[in-house]
């Protein structure tokens, strides 16, 4: 079915289908839902939406779920589960198309799973891929500028994003941000059971969450929850997490209190959240000593400078080398000089390099991206457009206590290029790579000096 519209769709002449394109999208979605038999009215869909940290409450969340007993499935940009089957996302895109969305919810209810969480993001909205789901939840995890173009605006984007919320009933619940000044508008959206997170403040009589940073031996993040009744763990074990980052804490709660409001034990939250070693692709340490790298999916201003405050922070850490680009397209490219302003502020060592292009000059897209860094700071900053070898650059000069951070693609299984081109790709296998080289250099260099110490 879903070839025969897309053939269909093919000749339809392009003028014509500019116009028709809205209702083309909003009726697939409903005839993907028939076709598969409305799955989601036998599940718990809830939908996780925002600018930055969705996948890993999709992650969280899936493993919460998971240790409460109750069947789960997850579709995010990383990869689709049910249970402990998985399929990598090899698509490119967050939120699949509407028949594999559906066929996907079939297959969790064939298989029993009580739960999905679906990561759902604005331009999957605007083609209506959300439309024939009944969701019963809705997570916002943060809203900032991004994907502006598309859009045509701020507030375009916005409003995508709310439309999820909109569509939740009143019989359900909606996850909500307090420290995001969009949290208010996400919680208009719906007359559905409100559910507050904070990292810092609280407001008395609502039903709302805060953190305490704790310290627990072996963890980088330990919080204790305050919040109303019965809910209060301020007596109880703090949960803890082996992801690392300030920013991670604002996921971990998130997380936390979706898992409250589907009333899932506490002890189910606290195991949950300790199972999940890491995130593929989201400050995933491929190499710790003697210097470290990390391979991280950030992309905007906000999460390069989250990344790399979370790794200057760190007392191992004496030099940050950052390997970094920006997607082409015309994706955002007012974006770009800050993303280099930043690389500047905290990084000893730049190297930019190509990162899916698309139809758009790579050597531009680092130019604009070179164009942020001060006149003073050029000297540390270079162009290598050979990702690969960028790669290779920045972890063969690396010294103890350096540590190479490579941004950009995260887990992505692909480099996109100019007309639909793509190349199979995975940055974290190209860093074991340099990794393997540069642990031969350094063993013959070793053995050289051993030669002429002996002479």
């Amino acid at each position: 079915m879903a070839r025969l519209l897309f053939f269909i769709k093919q000749q339809i002449p392009h003028n014509l289908m500019r116009i028709v394109v809205r209702p083309y999208h909003f009726a697939l979605a409903y005839i993907g839902a028939l076709v598969y038999g409305f799955p989601s009215r036998r599940i718990v869909v809830i939908g996780v939406t925002g600018t930055k940290g969705k996948t890993t409450v999709v992650e969280l969340l899936h493993a919460i779920i998971q240790a409460s007993g109750n069947g789960v499935a997850s579709f995010s940009s990383l990869r689709a589960r049910i249970g402990n089957e998985e399929i990598l996302n090899m698509s490119g895109m967050t939120m699949p198309g509407r028949f594999r969305l559906q066929r996907f919810l079939r297959g969790a209810v064939r298989k029993g799973a009580r739960y999905a969480v679906i990561e759902v993001t604005s331009q999957g909205i605007v083609q209506f891929r959300h439309r024939g789901i009944r969701f019963f939840g809705a997570v916002m995890t943060n809203v900032a500028p991004e994907h502006l173009r598309a859009h045509g605006g701020f507030e375009p984007y916005l409003r995508a994003k709310l439309d999820l919320f909109w569509r939740v009933p009143k019989s359900g619940f909606l996850v909500i941000n307090r420290d995001d000044p969009c949290g208010l508008r996400f919680a208009a959206a719906s007359r559905a059971r409100k559910i507050w997170y904070a990292g810092e403040s609280i407001d008395e009589g609502t039903q709302q969450w805060r953190v305490q940073d704790e310290k627990e031996r072996g963890y980088p993040l330990a919080l204790t929850l305050v919040g109303p009744g019965a809910l209060d763990t301020r007596h109880h074990d703090p949960y803890v997490s082996h992801l690392e980052g300030a920013f991670n804490r604002a996921n971990m709660l998130a997380a936390i209190a979706t898992g409250i409001a589907l009333h899932l034990p506490r002890v189910a939250l606290q195991e949950g959240l300790k199972s999940v070693r890491h995130i593929p692709g989201r400050m995933e340490w491929i190499q710790k000593t003697p210097f470290g790298v990390v391979v991280d999916y950030a992309h905007t201003p906000d999460s390069l400078c989250a990344v790399y405050t979370a790794l200057r922070q760190k007392r191992s850490v004496a030099r940050l080398r950052c390997v970094l680009g920006a997607a082409g397209g015309g994706r955002d490219r007012a974006k770009r000089p800050e993303m280099g302003r930043i690389a500047a502020q905290f990084c000893d060592n730049i190297i930019f390099t190509n990162e899916d292009p698309f139809d758009e000059d790579p050597d531009i897209i680092a130019q604009d991206l070179y164009a942020g860094i001060p006149q003073s700071g050029r000297k540390n900053a270079r162009m290598v457009m050979d990702r690969r070898e960028a790669i290779f650059q920045a972890i063969s000069s690396a010294e103890k206590k350096d540590c190479v951070v490579i941004t950009g693609k995260g887990s992505e299984q692909w480099l996109r290029g100019p007309k639909g081109t793509r190349i199979p790709w995975d940055d974290r296998v190209y860093a074991r790579d340099a990794l393997r080289a540069h642990e031969k250099v350094s063993h013959a260099d070793s053995l050289q000096a051993i030669s002429l110490s002996d002479a």
